[in-house]
C-alpha cells in the first residue's frame, strides 16, 4: 500500500462535521485502486466549497503526487467521493510517467484513460460526462488541435464555448475505446504510462467516422445526466483533473 495523507483546510470548521466520512471514503478509494494497480505515495488536500454544481464534489491532480478534493459538506455523498477519488488516483499514477500533459491530445488521452479506469474498478456505466455523444466535426477539430499547448480547456471540457458541454470527455472516452478495440491484449492499466502520441492514429480514425449532425446552438445543449451508478443526487458534474 502507498503512503498517503489527508490534509483538511478547515480553519473555519466547514468540514468538521464530515471529516471522518471523508477519511473513510478516501481510504475506500485507495483500497479499491490498490487492488488493481500499484499506487505511488500521495497527498490529498481537502477543502469545502459551496456552489459546486451537480454532484457537489470535484477532484483533480494539479501536480505529481497531489490530489485536490473540493466538496460541499451539506451535500456529502460517500459513493460520489469514492468515484471522484478513483479517477483522480489514476491521474496520480499517470502523473509520474508520462504526466497529464499540456496539449489537447495529451489531455484527451489522460481523461479518456481515467474514465475507463473508473469503469474497470467500479463497474457500471460511464460517468455522465464520459457518455456525452459526439457531434459532427468535434473529432476533426480535435485532430487539428491535437498538439496545441494553448488549447481552450473551458471550451473542450466545461461547455464554455461553441461545442457541446463535456464534449472533450465524451471524445476522450471514445478515443480510448477505439484504441483498445484495435490493441489485442491491451487494457486501460497497461496504457497508464503510454505517451498520448500512441493514440493519435485512433483519433485519425474517429475524425473520419460518421457522427451525429451538429445542430445550431448546440453549445447550450446538455446531455441528460444519469447518476453514474451512485446514490440519487442532483445531476452530474464535469470533473476538473488537469
Amino acid at each position: 500500500m502507498p503512503y498517503w495523507q489527508v490534509h483538511f483546510l478547515n480553519a473555519r470548521h466547514a468540514l468538521t462535521g464530515v471529516m471522518p466520512e471523508i477519511r473513510a471514503a478516501v481510504a475506500e478509494a485507495v483500497a479499491l485502486v490498490a487492488s488493481h494497480a500499484e499506487l505511488p505515495d500521495f497527498d490529498v488536500v481537502v477543502r469545502a466549497e459551496d456552489g459546486i454544481p451537480d454532484w457537489g464534489v470535484l477532484a483533480h491532480s494539479p501536480a505529481p503526487g497531489v490530489i485536490e478534493l473540493a466538496l460541499s459538506p451539506s451535500r456529502f455523498d460517500s459513493a460520489l467521493v469514492v468515484r471522484r477519488m478513483v479517477r483522480a488516483l489514476f491521474l496520480v499514477i499517470r502523473g509520474d510517467r508520462p504526466g497529464y500533459g499540456r496539449s489537447l491530445g495529451e489531455a484527451l488521452v489522460s481523461e479518456g484513460l481515467a474514465g475507463h479506469f473508473v469503469q474497470a474498478v467500479l463497474g457500471g456505466r460511464p460517468d455522465p460526462w464520459d457518455a456525452t455523444p459526439l457531434t459532427a466535426g468535434v473529432a476533426k477539430r480535435a485532430m487539428t488541435e491535437w498538439a496545441w499547448l494553448d488549447y481552450d480547456r473551458a471550451l473542450w471540457f466545461e461547455g464554455r464555448g461553441n461545442i457541446r458541454k463535456w464534449a472533450g470527455y465524451g471524445l476522450a472516452h471514445r478515443l480510448v475505446a477505439e484504441h483498445l478495440a484495435r490493441s489485442e491484449g491491451a487494457d486501460v492499466l497497461s496504457l497508464a504510462a503510454t505517451p498520448a502520441e500512441a493514440l493519435r492514429p485512433a483519433m485519425r480514425r474517429l475524425s473520419g467516422a460518421d457522427a451525429e449532425p451538429e445542430v445550431e446552438g448546440d453549445a447550450e445543449a446538455e446531455p441528460e445526466t444519469p447518476q453514474a451508478e451512485a446514490p440519487e443526487q442532483e445531476g452530474g458534474a464535469a470533473p476538473v483533473t488537469s
